[in-house]
């Protein structure tokens, strides 16, 4: 029914989650462990919408077969080139990182999709999806998209600081990870310094580009700064725990967030996964990556995981691991009681 497609319901085991990433350059293994992290702890289904250059294109395919039919029956994937509708698309392929603008097309290209959760491929789940999936419902009538702010103490954040364009609040956002309502979107007019009356999303992405491009540095995280400056009413933010990144720690400990509740989403920006600098995040990625998918996940995870943090505790970051564990040891426990519970249910009669 064209009614259900509009307006779908609240999500159920019958529906998908949708979530979509861009995938540029050498980011397959890193977009492979974000979604492999989406799997392993994800209650309901998974709809994955992968942008990626032609070239990563059989490579995704083929190590998402690899899986094991337990975990791939949990998702669907789809896989769409790079592309830009409207403006010059070398000027959007060259704006801040490879590809990254793909993002703003997110509700032109899936015009099917009524809301989807993106985010950058350095992205890590320690807790489902489907929780931060169900703060769609606490969206007020104005609201069509939800992201975390860029810091939480104005006078060490970057936007705070340095910006030379209009950004959202007193510290902007950061777009890693953005939760969007694409029908709200779509037929929404948004305010903006270009003219007078509204313009819809496509219309304004472009001439705001071409207004602003020689201001900013961080590239269409700072688009979307300026578009929710001209229009806070569109906009829900949610907390640093849902966004958590080495600027949450090695400063020392600024998201309360996540001292009381642990990380949700942990986003592993300026490489943290590859290079020595935080230690903590390279340990969670690559406990993630060597996990055998139907291994137990306190063996081959959990215990791994607060070895290797042994080591890290000579820094900043390290020296809060309950911060790190605290929403991946909950997920864990929660999934194997599932477990338990579903394999009790088959095998005995009440």
């Amino acid at each position: 029914k064209p009614e259900e497609q509009k307006h779908p319901k609240e999500p159920s085991s019958l529906q998908c989650m949708h979530l979509a990433v861009v995938a540029c350059g050498d980011r397959l293994e890193e977009t492979l462990i974000m979604l492999k992290s989406a799997v392993l702890f994800s209650s309901n289904r998974l709809c994955f919408h992968i942008f990626a250059e032609d070239s990563l294109k059989p490579e995704f395919e083929k190590k998402l077969k690899e899986w094991p039919s337990s975990y791939t029956k949990k998702f669907e994937s789809n896989i769409y080139p790079i592309t830009f509708s409207v403006g010059n698309a070398q000027e959007w392929k060259k704006l801040f990182k490879p590809c990254a603008a793909q993002r703003l097309f997110l509700p032109v290209i899936l015009k099917d999709v009524d809301s989807l959760l993106y985010v950058d491929t350095d992205v890590l789940f320690l807790r489902p999806i489907d929780d931060i999936w169900h703060l769609l419902r606490e969206f007020n009538s104005t609201q069509l998209a939800a992201m975390a702010p860029e810091h939480e103490v104005p006078k060490i954040g970057w936007y705070s600081r340095f910006a030379r364009h209009p950004y959202y609040g007193s510290t902007g956002l950061n777009s890693g990870v953005m939760l969007m309502n694409l029908t709200r979107i779509r037929s929404t007019h948004f305010k903006n310094s270009l003219i007078p009356g509204g313009l819809t999303w496509e219309e304004m992405l472009y001439p705001l580009y071409q207004k602003y491009k020689n201001y900013i540095t961080w590239g269409d995280q700072d688009l979307l700064n300026i578009i929710f400056y001209f229009n806070p009413e569109c906009l829900y933010v949610f907390p640093c725990q849902w966004n958590y990144r080495p600027d949450h720690c090695m400063y020392g400990s600024n998201c309360r967030g996540a001292e009381a509740e642990g990380v949700s989403i942990l986003h592993g920006n300026r490489g943290v996964y590859h290079d020595d600098k935080q230690p903590t995040f390279r340990a969670l990625y690559e406990v993630i990556r060597d996990f055998p998918f139907e291994d137990n996940l306190f063996q081959s995870l959990y215990y791994p995981l607060q070895s290797k943090f042994l080591d890290t505790v000579h820094t900043l970051c390290g020296r809060i691991p309950q911060v790190f564990l605290k929403q991946i040891e909950k997920t864990m426990k929660k999934v194997y009681e599932n477990r338990v519970i579903v394999y009790l249910g088959a095998n005995h009669r009440y």
